[in-house]
């Protein structure tokens, strides 16, 4: 028996997988679960058209998140902060502090998405990495400079 999966089944497949299983295993236990449906035609062809429709929503994301990597990568951020001996700074700039100065430029991002490994606690010049999609990164310079 062909079955596409709904969800995820251990030692099965993911979802989306058309898997020939024995059809008691099916028709007992994963299509009642509501882990699978039957692969019959309409339901393969409602499958591929919902991959189709899934890609192209997929290229949006990554031309969009593009974009917006080559904005962050031609743009680069200054941040004053006061400091003490050895340009020490007191306090640190975050990932907060970053997105915030994107966002006086009309550049959007999710804090989260910015990979700091720990704060900055210096002054100097740091490459930021920026993960806008799985599949995009950007890098922005950040300088932080004694105010």
């Amino acid at each position: 028996m062909l079955v596409i999966l709904k969800k995820e089944v251990p030692n099965l497949g993911e979802a989306g997988d058309v898997v020939r299983v024995k059809a008691g295993y099916g028709r007992n236990f994963l299509i009642p679960q509501g882990l699978a449906i039957p692969a019959n035609e309409r339901n393969v062809n409602e499958l591929d058209h919902q991959k189709r429709m899934a890609d192209a929503i997929r290229r949006k994301e990554i031309e969009g998140a593009k974009a917006i990597a080559d904005q962050i990568s031609e743009t680069s951020i200054t941040l004053r902060r006061e400091a003490g001996e050895e340009d020490k700074l007191f306090g640190s700039v975050t990932n907060r502090d970053i997105a915030e100065a994107l966002a006086e430029r009309e550049i959007t991002v999710d804090k989260r998405t910015i990979q700091l490994e720990e704060p900055i606690r210096t002054t100097g010049l740091f490459p930021v990495k920026i993960r806008l999609h799985r599949e995009v990164e950007a890098e922005l310079r950040v300088f932080v400079v004694r105010a």
